[in-house]
């Protein structure tokens, strides 16, 4: 008597070899970047015209960093100067006073005062992108 085949061996004969080789992989030619152009960077002594201000130690420029953050940093600069220099503006206005607070209220201990405070509008962009932005000057000192 035959011996019976399963229905996994009989489907193995009737499939067609070819259809069983894996697919070869098309390899395409490297396909080359054009070079990218960087302008040259200005020499270390050259300075463009409005790139960059000299600073002093004594002003801090408030943005997107946590309040604890830039109210330690004045905190440290009281200690090194007699007075301190909060700028921001925009929606960092707020947080400006915020650090203004905590360095007064919460870490000077009572050892340093708001000396003034005095508010402005810049104008930025340029043509039609011109905007008005609010700004904030907030000076500490010690009493």
């Amino acid at each position: 008597m035959p011996r019976k085949s399963s229905k996994k061996e009989s489907s193995e004969k009737t499939k067609d070899p070819k259809q069983t080789e894996a697919p070869k992989a098309v390899e395409a030619p490297p396909v080359e970047a054009p070079p990218i152009e960087t302008p040259p960077a200005p020499e270390p002594t050259e300075r463009l015209e409005g790139e960059r201000r000299t600073v002093p130690p004594n002003h801090i420029f408030i943005g997107k960093k946590p309040v604890m953050g830039y109210a330690l940093s004045t905190v440290m600069q009281l200690t090194q100067y007699d007075t301190v220099i909060l700028h921001a503006r925009g929606r960092a206005i707020s947080t400006a006073v915020d650090v203004a607070q905590v360095a007064i209220n919460r870490l000077g201990n009572g050892q340093f005062e708001t000396r003034s405070i005095t508010i402005g509008t810049e104008k930025l962009g340029e043509g039609a992108e011109l905007r008005n932005v609010s700004t904030i000057e907030i000076i500490l000192g010690k009493k």
